[in-house]
């Protein structure tokens, strides 16, 4: 949805971001984070920055992950998504599927809170369940 002044809506940016992220493609997200944008991770584990800032640390770091990781994210399911008081922020209940090439397939379920300006991702709260991410890497938090 387009609103009005020709603004990309939150929705908007959460489809492009999705695709990005099932893409592995680093472009795509360079042109979805605004330049000053912070993405957070508020439940972490382990060697995994809570907080990156800027459009090119989160992207590096993003890259970086591909690199590593043996998860392929290959669609999203949308369980809820939330509008709050403010127009340009969604709260998104979701879960990724994948396949892990450490453990198979995967569920990870996350929460998203997603505040847009511009057109581009200001400001994003990744909820990730780590206790999913663990299993689904082969690395179980105990």
């Amino acid at each position: 949805m387009v609103r009005p002044g020709n603004e990309v809506d939150a929705r908007e940016i959460l489809q492009r971001f999705r695709q990005a992220a099932i893409e592995q493609s680093a472009e795509g997200m360079t042109g979805l984070y605004a330049v000053e944008a912070v993405h957070e991770f508020p439940f972490t584990r382990p060697g995994v920055p809570a907080r990156l800032v800027g459009r090119q640390e989160i992207v590096d770091f993003m890259v970086a992950n591909w690199t590593v990781s043996p998860l392929k994210y290959e669609s999203y399911r949308t369980l809820a998504i939330h509008d709050t008081a403010d127009p340009n922020t969604i709260i998104v209940e979701q879960e990724v599927v994948g396949t892990s090439s450490a453990t198979g397939p995967f569920l990870l379920p996350n929460i998203v809170v997603l505040t847009v300006s511009g057109g581009q991702i200001a400001h994003f709260r990744d909820y990730v369940n780590v206790f999913a991410a663990g299993e689904a890497i082969g690395r179980p938090i105990t």
